[in-house]
């Protein structure tokens, strides 16, 4: 492995960072009052300020022009098809240098798995790629993934919502919950039961549909207020004798869960970056605090508690970058899918970010719980991660089920 950066994944991120310094920070900053007071940010249904809205809207067209928006997305769909590695860096970079932003997060550069082109859109006709496509990679557009429902999360193969056929159409029926941008999504990747028989068998039988959100029997019926704040992005969406042609089928039907785990993987690896970047910003706020705060006539980085403290932070930082960079080279140089090594990373890295930020709130005392620092915020937000794109109880599943078949690897 060669721990250098690659020249072409650096020059990314250099102007990146110029970019969201040059665009997004002054927005930020002429708009804080908006920004940054929850009373402000969200309505009273808990759905985010249509100017807020407006601002994000601004960010992804004028990310998409840059061509960070849509530099993940397959070349097939109009984007530049940088793989795992680069996702690891660049929301490492990002989550290091611009941690809880509101307008970086998920805007600058979206999802890959849910959200902007995602490697799900592959399997639309022709016809509906011209006329979404374009909308969708500019920005101007954005989808949300309707996957998850209130008795089906980690296990998604107990998803109730039906598609019956009739005719040329599909009526769809059911409810999804904790579905993230519902609210303001234009565009939704829906799941449905399409054959029961296989689903019950697990091998299939859940087929994915296009939709529209401003279709008729497609509603956002709330929003879920998550940790802390006064609203939230996700959402739940009843479907009422919904009716999608056929030809709005993604990929092939009955074969809906495997386009459900196209691009997961680069989610998995960005999220972890994410975490890596923004624990490493907390270490360096502790670092910085440790020198000025004084107790019983010293410094606090005197004090031997303190001092664990950090070492703990860099110990975890340190591990968690290694075991994520090595998963990535595996990913990008191997033709097997490193499944183990990618619920590792995920887990680890997740959990890692919540343990640094609170060790970063404990050292800074008192200051730690204050709003005006970050530190609470980024610390509710390692919390949440922890649970999307598979618990951390659902990846330590698939790492025993690894080891129990044999695979024993750390190479």
């Amino acid at each position: 492995m060669n721990f250098n950066i690659p020249e072409d994944i650096a020059e990314i991120i250099n102007a990146l960072k110029q970019f969201v310094n040059k665009v997004v920070i002054p927005l930020e900053e002429a708009n804080h009052e908006l920004l940054y007071n929850e009373r402000n940010y969200y309505m009273e249904d808990g759905r985010r300020n249509p100017e807020v809205e407006a601002l994000r809207r601004q960010v992804r067209k004028e990310s998409a022009k840059a061509g960070f928006y849509t530099m993940f997305g397959d070349k097939e769909l109009g984007g530049e098809e940088f793989g795992p590695l680069a996702s690891l860096l660049v929301n490492e970079a990002l989550g290091k240098n611009f941690p809880n932003r509101k307008l970086i997060e998920h805007v600058v550069i979206p999802s890959p798995f849910t959200n902007g082109l995602t490697p799900v859109l592959k399997g639309l006709n022709q016809a509906l790629k011209d006329k979404f496509l374009e909308g969708i990679g500019s920005g101007e557009k954005t989808l949300c993934f309707g996957l998850t429902e209130p008795d089906a999360g980690s296990d998604v193969w107990g998803i109730k919502t039906r598609a019956v056929r009739d005719g040329n159409d599909w009526v769809i029926n059911g409810t999804k919950q904790w579905i993230s941008n519902a609210a303001y999504a234009d565009y939704c990747l829906l799941f449905a039961v399409t054959n029961p028989e296989l689903q019950a068998k697990r091998k299939g039988g859940i087929t994915c549909f296009f939709v529209e959100t401003k279709s008729e029997g497609f509603t956002v019926d709330s929003i879920i207020a998550t940790m802390g704040s006064l609203g939230g992005d996700a959402a739940i969406i009843n479907i009422d004798n919904l009716r999608i042609p056929n030809e709005n089928i993604i990929g092939e039907l009955d074969n809906g869960f495997t386009k459900a785990m196209n691009g997961i993987n680069n989610g998995r690896l960005g999220m972890s970056g994410k975490c890596i970047g923004s624990a490493q910003w907390a270490l360096k706020k502790a670092v910085e605090y440790s020198k000025i705060r004084r107790t019983f006539g010293k410094a606090i980085e005197e004090h031997q508690t303190i001092q664990n403290m950090l070492a703990e932070c860099a110990l975890d930082i340190y591990a968690a970058r290694n075991m994520a960079l090595h998963c990535a080279w595996k990913i990008e140089n191997s033709t097997k899918t490193p499944t183990k090594e990618i619920s590792m990373v995920k887990a680890y890295c997740t959990e890692m970010m919540g343990r640094v930020y609170d060790r970063a709130i404990q050292i800074h005392g008192g200051m730690g719980l204050s709003n005006e620092l970050q530190l609470e915020e980024g610390y509710r937000m390692a919390r949440l991660l922890r649970i999307p794109d598979g618990t951390s109880e659902i990846h330590r599943r698939t790492i025993a089920r690894s080891l129990l078949k044999g695979d024993l690897s750390f190479q």
